[in-house]
């Protein structure tokens, strides 16, 4: 293994495949370097997290989390998760370097952007948040501080580190963990009786179109007490500027009802929306389909697999040293191939004695992918 202290000082490459530069930026739990990929040249944002401040923070599954996150929802609104490695001290995230800084500093800086502007982030916020729901992922920390812009002006999501999947949902199938950024936080979340995760991301979109038609946030109140009763009658106004076309789709998205709350559907046919540029096409959803499809199959990677199986984590992470397997492998004939050439197989009945069958899976084929298979609890 590298030593930590001399991949990370003047002249060092990581692992033999990042020349790390300047920083960008600090977090919690580490900071944040502008890097080159030496096999590629390409520019990348490192972050490097670090596994002492994680743990002693209880932080481990939050971070394993996000990591898992960022390799299901590639999409070309979303900063891409391009590899995951590790030492002994460290986690390194190599990710798309968005050089445009903050949607919030630009906020701050110029204050509110005409409607034009404001459709256009808009339509690429909901394209990407729409995405993340169709695959089971809600982001729950939606602001203009988490939303990045790139050298062109197009919008990306970062920063999955409060992200849910739908498998986190009780019984009631719903999530229970309050968290979010108080003025941009569903008033349900706050209630702790349980909440939608993507109507959550959806008033959070919500209280973001404001604040970019605004320049303002529409619930303030220095008591926090006092912000969340507003949130929960929905009590705010807008400025005089602000058109009823898009006054009536903000007051759809903070509907301090979630059940009446505005769906992505009702955002899409919603007259203000209708009049926005298209927007990129999201990446394809990966599916493991039937091997005798006409399509190419697509390439599904060992993360996806680690995101959509809650049996499954990245706990070598802290364990080993790791080495990523964000990479998709090339997919040929009927299989879904991981890395190191192994394939995902959908074993069915067609037809024939259910005894017979059952005996082959339980008998012959379970105990050959014993170490690989893994099923619910409480599952046969």
């Amino acid at each position: 293994m590298e030593d930590v202290a001399r991949v990370e000082g003047k002249g060092g490459i990581l692992q033999g495949k990042y020349e790390l530069g300047r920083v960008l930026g600090h977090g919690n739990f580490g900071r944040v370097h502008a890097a080159r990929d030496v096999r590629t040249g390409r520019a990348v944002a490192m972050k490097v997290v670090s596994k002492d401040k994680v743990e002693r923070a209880g932080m481990e599954e939050q971070i394993k989390r996000e990591i898992a996150v960022m390799k299901m929802v590639s999409h070309p609104n979303i900063v891409e998760l391009h590899e995951v490695m590790a030492t002994r001290s460290k986690v390194y995230l190599s990710l798309e370097l968005v050089r445009g800084g903050e949607l919030f500093d630009r906020i701050a800086r110029d204050g509110r952007v005409c409607d034009g502007v404001a459709r256009r982030y808009f339509a690429q916020l909901v394209s990407a948040v729409d995405f993340c729901h169709g695959r089971g992922v809600f982001h729950r920390d939606l602001k203009p501080e988490n939303l990045l812009l790139d050298e062109v002006g197009n919008l990306k999501v970062a920063d999955f580190g409060l992200s849910a999947l739908s498998c986190h949902a009780r019984g009631d199938g719903l999530l229970h963990t309050a968290c979010g950024t108080p003025a941009y936080v569903a008033p349900e979340v706050l209630a702790r009786n349980g909440y939608d995760g993507a109507k959550a991301d959806i008033w959070s979109c919500g209280v973001i179109l404001y604040v970019l038609l605004a320049g303002a946030l529409p619930f303030r109140d220095e008591n926090l007490v006092s912000m969340y009763r507003k949130m929960r009658r929905g009590d705010f106004c807008f400025p005089a500027w602000v058109t009823s076309d898009a006054r009536r789709l903000i007051r759809m998205l903070l509907d301090p009802n979630p059940a009446t709350r505005a769906t992505v559907a009702g955002i899409l046919d919603s007259p203000w929306f209708r009049k926005a540029a298209p927007v990129a096409t999201p990446a394809p959803v990966y599916t493991l389909g039937n091997a005798d499809d006409d399509e190419p199959p697509e390439e599904l990677n060992a993360f996806h697999l680690i995101s959509l199986s809650e049996g499954f984590d990245l706990s070598p992470l802290f364990e080993q040293d790791y080495h990523a397997v964000a990479s998709p492998a090339g997919a040929a004939g009927g299989g879904r191939h991981l890395q190191r050439g192994a394939v995902v197989v959908d074993v069915r009945k067609d037809g024939g004695d259910d005894t017979e069958y059952r005996s082959f899976c339980s008998e012959e084929l379970r105990p050959t992918l014993e170490d690989i298979v893994w099923s619910p609890a409480g599952a046969t």
